[in-house]
């Protein structure tokens, strides 16, 4: 029988979460299921405790939060129950699922360097690290050859000049979630400058262009890599109407098999990903392209297990147990 783990989950509001949805929910039915005892918390209840000094004269350091016991069930209106709230040290736990959505800015990236003083020892998923150094719309450009044409910028004449190659673009924030924010800009749509300076005027952050491939309309295919190999897939055709594919605004998810080209994808980016500690990936691909890598709180467990029964959480704490077996070992 697994050992009983420890596990933190640091997550947005249970209280908020779809339980039909969630890859988050899924991954703690599974940990409770396998008799891992959870606690948790959001990123504002953390601390991080700096220069007190241990008997020996050392000095310590020490990463909490404020975090409640929690059992989960699948029933609406009633899907989590808390204990008493307590400062829990993140130091003692086996692990912690980082777990909260984008988008990724300063708050987030904060909460990277500070889950880094607890990992490996505590094992942080996705390695802390290495989420930092891979926003989704970023580390897609270390494999260009795999990409449709992009451009990263804040310069709006880089930006016309570039739409005034591909024509069709896609203008998405480059670190945002969830489809937000992202435009179609069709040949003779007038709306481009205002569009650039209303992002401007709000953001200091430069924006991803992309040559919109019409093989959107088919959809846009969600792999799911647990240690770099690709488990399963679902396919999120976009509404009518709408140029975006996610199931945040209205994408319907289709059962879908892996093309060779998808396999290729896999092949290519599996091993950097194994090698980095991200041990729970979804990949966008649209047609041939890979458009984005998410590591920061991948999402489609659910979706995958009522299309094709494939329960990918299983798969998920299968890694995360033997790699706390590896370092316990």
């Amino acid at each position: 029988m697994t050992q009983s783990l420890k596990v933190a989950v640091q997550m947005d509001p249970i209280e908020t979460v779809n339980i039909d949805g969630d890859s988050t929910f899924a991954l703690m039915l599974e940990a409770q299921k396998r008799g891992h005892t959870m606690w948790h918390y959001e990123v504002r209840h953390m601390s991080l405790h700096e220069g007190k000094d241990d008997l020996g004269g050392r000095r310590t350091e020490r990463l909490t939060a404020t975090a409640q016991p929690v059992t989960v069930q699948r029933r609406a209106g009633a899907h989590y129950t808390f204990g008493p709230a307590a400062r829990l040290d993140l130091g003692t736990m086996d692990v912690v699922l980082m777990r909260q959505d984008p988008p990724f800015d300063m708050a987030y990236i904060t909460a990277t360097h500070m889950l880094e003083h607890i990992h490996p020892r505590t094992l942080v998923v996705n390695d802390p690290k290495h989420v930092r150094d891979a926003p989704e719309k970023l580390l897609v450009t270390h494999f260009p050859d795999l990409m449709p044409p992009t451009l990263i910028t804040w310069d709006p004449e880089a930006i016309r000049a570039f739409r005034a190659e591909y024509q069709d673009i896609i203008v998405k924030p480059l670190f945002g979630n969830g489809g937000a924010g992202v435009f179609r800009i069709k040949p003779g749509d007038e709306n481009l400058a205002s569009l650039l300076e209303m992002h401007f005027a709000r953001s200091r952050e430069p924006l991803m262009i992309q040559h919109y491939e019409a093989a959107v309309r088919r959809g846009d295919k969600r792999i799911i890599l647990i240690d770099g190999e690709p488990l399963g897939a679902i396919n999120r055709v976009p509404a009518e109407g709408e140029a975006r594919s996610n199931m945040h605004v209205g994408g319907r998810p289709e059962k879908v098999s892996l093309t060779e080209r998808d396999r290729e994808i896999c092949r290519r980016i599996g091993p950097h990903l194994r090698d980095h500690g991200l041990i729970f990936v979804g990949i966008d691909v649209i047609g041939d392209y890979l458009t984005e890598i998410n590591v920061t709180s991948p999402t489609g467990l659910q979706e995958l297990a009522r299309f094709d029964g494939t329960d990918l959480s299983v798969a998920i704490w299968d890694s995360i147990e033997r790699r706390v077996a590896a370092r316990a070992g």
